[in-house]
């Protein structure tokens, strides 16, 4: 299996994840000059990726999805409130019938050779989810705009190989930065973000023999630094990540991040 950020932060998100005969796109919230080119570096060729997967119907996830769609005929997947809250956004443009694809939480399904499973998050948006993909022999997930964590995140993210997980603020710049009193309390919230901290508390109940490669993706622009997110969760977690010689990347917010095979 494998895995790139093409892009990740508070201003556009698109992974990739895939193995020889599969390709997936999880979001598209770049343009499609910028997904074509990612995947170009990585030696993907666009006209052969299987499906976009999207979280939820936000702009920093969808913006390109119209036109990637309508580009490459490539199927999308979500859920139903998801994709008709995308229908509702006006600059996505036209999408051909049939090529949405309903999927529900907690059931899995096949894109190829690899099985993809939704699960839920707590977010401020029409029933959005995150994702596990797994070939049978190696998993990895994608797990983003999480607002909180609990018993049942935790167990949807075991046995994995790689992860890009959410560490979108640090507390205190979010606290004293320019934001407005009320966006500050949606970022904060239960609906909102996982600050370093808690991505670093939720990588804690996660991490295990399996884990090689970490992705801290989502990072606001205005509410933390790469080199910050990076610092904290690895303070947090040094003994764990040393001791399974684990990698842990920042995912990049305008240009494609580490290629990894799990």
């Amino acid at each position: 299996m494998n895995m790139c950020s093409i892009a990740s932060g508070s201003s556009g998100n698109c992974i990739y994840v895939g193995n020889d005969d599969t390709h997936i796109l999880i979001d598209a919230g770049i343009s499609k000059k910028r997904v074509v080119e990612g995947l170009t570096s990585i030696d993907v060729d666009p006209n052969k990726i299987d499906a976009i997967l999207v979280t939820h119907e936000h702009s920093d996830h969808v913006k390109g999805l119209g036109v990637m769609s309508r580009a490459y005929e490539m199927p999308i997947y979500s859920t139903v409130e998801t994709i008709n809250a995308v229908l509702r956004i006006k600059s996505i443009g036209r999408i051909k019938e049939g090529t949405f694809n309903f999927v529900e939480p907690d059931r899995e399904f096949q894109i190829g050779s690899i099985t993809v499973k939704p699960f839920s998050t707590s977010h401020d948006a029409s029933n959005p989810v995150c994702y596990t993909l797994t070939d049978g022999e190696k998993k990895v997930a994608v797990a983003t705009d999480l607002g909180k964590y609990d018993d049942y995140i935790i167990d949807n993210l075991q046995g994995l190989n790689g992860l890009l997980i959410e560490a979108n603020h640090d507390i205190n710049m979010l606290q004293v930065g320019p934001y407005p009193y009320y966006l500050k309390q949606r970022i904060l919230g239960d609906k909102g973000h996982l600050s370093n901290e808690n991505s670093a508390k939720l990588l804690n109940n996660i991490i295990d023999d399996n884990m090689k490669y970490i992705f801290l993706g989502h990072l606001s622009k205005e509410n933390n630094y790469p080199e910050l997110a990076y610092e904290t969760v690895n303070c947090s977690l040094r003994k764990k990540i040393e001791e399974r010689k684990i990698k842990m990347y920042v995912a990049k917010r305008d240009v494609p991040s580490e290629f990894v095979t799990v």
